[in-house]
């Protein structure tokens, strides 16, 4: 099966898994698009776990981290 093309994606890195975890809950639960993956190896700062989601959701994404009241490790836009 051939690999799926490269996209630009936000990448949104946690300290703790468990933020990570809230994040993919309080999405979930607000209807924010994305999902959790594991830690890309292009990023070497966070817990293991980061939120990916399209860049056109960017504004989005990142108000819902405030809504929550968490501080992302980083923000990264990557091609994935």
């Amino acid at each position: 099966m051939p690999l799926s093309p490269k996209k630009d994606c936000i990448i949104v890195a946690f300290d703790r898994t468990t933020d990570a975890m809230a994040m993919e809950k309080a999405c979930m639960e607000d209807g924010v698009p994305g999902r959790i993956i594991p830690m890309p190896p292009q990023i070497s700062a966070g817990c293991g776990m980061v939120w990916k989601a399209d860049p056109a959701d960017k504004e989005a994404v990142l108000a819902e981290v405030e809504k929550i009241g968490l501080t992302p490790a980083s923000v990264h836009q990557l091609m994935l």
